[in-house]
């Protein structure tokens, strides 16, 4: 099985790719795209959009997983990346590809064995599972391949409800 990972965001969403098979994973690749804050926001998304459609094109992975939106105390914040995630969604829904969502902390909890972890401890994590030289970076990108990690290593049932 094939996973894209997606750590939504606006000004940098995170992607990781991880190959799973037999119970062993391998990186295939992890990345960000980055947008500027003085672009115009449809222009931000399209550049998401368009991202997440090319790598879904170039490695037809089996799923899309995604983190869901961690609601703070900033409602823009959670505006923006929620905008983000329906870029991805989208792109996702054209290529004909299945989306699942997972909440921070049970990703966490899958990667580090504890839903509180901070990020250079899912950075250190991720380098270990998947036998990495060094932790990947930036933490969007190590974010995104832990997501990868969490539902390639879900069992079934808990894939298919998300």
């Amino acid at each position: 099985m094939k996973v894209v990972g997606i750590d939504p965001g606006t000004a940098a969403c995170g992607y990781g790719i991880v190959h799973e098979s037999g119970g062993r994973l391998r990186a295939v690749d992890h990345g960000w795209w980055r947008t500027s804050a003085g672009d115009r926001p449809e222009l931000r998304l399209k550049t998401i959009f368009d991202g997440v459609g090319e790598l879904v094109r170039r490695h037809a992975p089996d799923a899309v997983a995604l983190e869901e939106s961690f609601v703070g105390a900033d409602a823009r914040t959670a505006l923006s990346v929620g905008q983000a995630r329906g870029a991805v969604l989208v792109a996702c829904a054209e290529a004909g590809v299945e989306c699942t969502e997972y909440a921070p902390a049970r990703v966490k909890q899958a990667v580090c064995g504890y839903g509180r972890a901070e990020k250079d401890q899912v950075q250190r994590m991720v380098k270990a599972i998947l036998g990495l030289d060094a932790p990947p970076t930036p933490t969007h990108a190590a974010d995104a391949l832990a997501v990868a990690i969490c539902h390639a290593l879900a069992p079934p049932l808990l894939r298919a409800v998300g």
